[in-house]
C-alpha cells in the first residue's frame, strides 16, 4: 500500500482552509457584507459571489472533520502496512507515534512565546505545563482552548493514539462495516449523554472527550479498509466526481442538523464527511495537473506544522486589516498562505531531522 498522492493534496487543502477560515473569522468579526444590490445584471452577480463566499468561507471549520477522518485513514492505512511483515510491536509504534508528535508540539509552544508577530490573548502560566503535556481536557474550560485554542486537535489525537490498537483490532476483527457502525453508536451514545442526559461543557463533545469524534474517525479507518480490498473502486468514488456530487446534494441536509439539540449529535460526522467528499474530490481534479498536485501534496506532508503554528500569526494579522475591502483581504491571503505554509514546513522538515538524528545517536551508543 503505497502512500496515497491524492490523501496529501486533501490534507493540504484541509488545513488550508482551516487557516484561511481562521484568517477571515479574525477579519470578518465584525464586519458586515456590502448592501445587497439587485439593481442590475452585474450588481447582482456580485452580490450573488459575495453571499456565496461568506457562507462557504464559514464552513472552514468543518476541514477538521475533514483532518479526523484523513488522520483515521492514513494511520490505518500505515499500521496496516506493518502487519503485512509481522505482527506489531505496539511499544515500538507508540514510541514512533509520540517521537512524531510531542517535538513538533514542543517547538510550536516555543514559537509562540519568541514569535514578534503573533496574538498574545492570554498571560503564559502555570497552564502551559499542561499544554506542553497535551492534556489540555483537565480543567477543561481553562486549559482547552489556552494560548493556542488549534491545539485541542492535539489532546483528542494523543486520545485516539492511546486507544489506537483496540481500534485496529476491533476493526480488522470485525470488519469496516461493522466496526463503522459500532464505533457510530459508541460516538453517538457518548455525544448523546454529554449533550442531553448529563450535559456538560460542549468543549467535550468537540474533542475534549475523543469518543465523541470516534465516528469521523472510524469513518476513515473502515475507508482504508475499503480501498486495500477495492483500490480503484474507491478512488474512483472518491476522486471521479461521484463523492463530490454525492457530497454537494447532502451538505444542505448536514447543515440543518445544528438546528436541534438530537439533530446536533450528529452533526459533526455528517458535516465532516460531506466536507470530505468536497475536499477530496477537489483534491482529485488537482491531481491531475502534475505542479498543483506536487504543490499541494508538498503542504499536506507537512500539514501538522502548518496546523501548529497557524492560528496566532492569522489572528495577530486579521486584527490589522480588518479595514481593508473585501477583494484587498483576499489578496493578502495568498502570499500569508503561502508564506505559513513554508514557515511551518521549515520547523517539522527541522524538527523531524534533529529527532531522527538524536535517535540514531542513541542508537550508536547502545549498540
Amino acid at each position: 500500500m503505497k502512500r496515497l498522492l491524492s490523501i496529501d493534496i486533501s490534507k493540504g487543502l484541509a488545513i488550508l482552509f482551516v487557516a484561511y477560515f481562521h484568517f477571515f473569522r479574525t477579519y470578518f468579526q465584525y464586519g458586515v457584507l456590502p448592501p445587497a444590490d439587485w439593481s442590475n445584471f452585474a450588481a447582482s452577480a456580485l452580490t450573488i459571489l459575495r453571499l456565496v463566499w461568506f457562507n462557504v468561507s464559514g464552513l472552514g471549520f468543518h476541514a477538521v472533520g475533514v483532518f479526523i477522518i484523513l488522520s483515521g485513514w492514513t494511520l490505518m492505512q500505515s499500521t496496516m502496512r506493518r502487519v503485512e511483515s509481522g505482527p506489531v510491536a505496539w511499544g515500538s509504534w507508540y514510541r514512533a507515534r509520540f517521537l512524531r508528535l510531542y517535538p513538533m508540539y514542543w517547538v510550536a509552544h516555543l514559537v509562540y512565546l519568541v514569535s514578534p508577530f503573533v496574538a498574545r490573548l492570554e498571560p503564559v502560566d502555570d497552564r502551559m505545563i499542561l499544554s506542553l503535556l497535551g492534556l489540555r481536557f483537565i480543567d477543561i474550560q481553562e486549559n482547552f482552548m489556552y494560548l493556542n485554542a488549534a491545539w485541542w486537535y492535539f489532546s483528542m489525537l494523543i486520545q485516539f493514539y492511546f486507544v489506537f490498537p483496540l481500534l485496529f483490532w476491533a476493526a480488522r476483527h470485525l470488519g469496516p462495516w461493522m466496526f463503522l457502525i459500532i464505533a457510530c453508536a459508541a460516538g453517538f451514545f457518548a455525544r448523546y449523554v454529554l449533550l442531553v442526559l448529563w450535559p456538560q461543557n460542549g468543549l467535550w463533545v468537540l474533542g475534549g472527550f475523543a469518543i465523541c469524534r470516534l465516528p469521523e474517525f472510524a469513518l476513515g479507518m473502515s475507508l482504508a479498509m475499503w480501498h486495500a480490498r477495492s483500490g480503484e473502486r474507491v478512488e474512483w468514488f472518491l476522486l471521479r466526481g461521484a463523492g463530490f456530487v454525492v457530497g454537494l446534494i447532502l451538505y444542505p441536509a448536514a447543515l440543518q442538523l445544528y438546528h436541534g439539540l438530537y439533530e446536533y449529535i450528529f452533526v459533526d460526522f455528517a458535516t465532516g464527511a460531506c466536507c470530505m467528499l468536497e475536499i477530496v474530490g477537489i483534491a482529485g481534479i488537482i491531481s491531475l495537473f502534475q505542479g498543483p498536485a506536487k504543490l499541494f501534496g508538498l503542504v499536506g506532508v507537512y500539514s501538522y506544522g502548518l496546523y501548529l503554528i497557524h492560528q496566532p500569526y492569522v489572528i495577530w494579522l486579521g486584527l490589522r486589516i480588518r479595514e481593508v475591502p473585501i477583494w484587498m483581504f483576499l489578496l493578502i491571503c495568498i502570499p500569508t498562505l503561502a508564506v505559513l505554509s513554508a514557515w511551518g514546513m521549515l520547523l517539522e522538515k527541522g524538527t523531524n531531522a534533529l529527532v531522527n538524528k538524536l535517535a540514531l545517536l542513541r542508537k550508536s551508543a547502545h549498540a
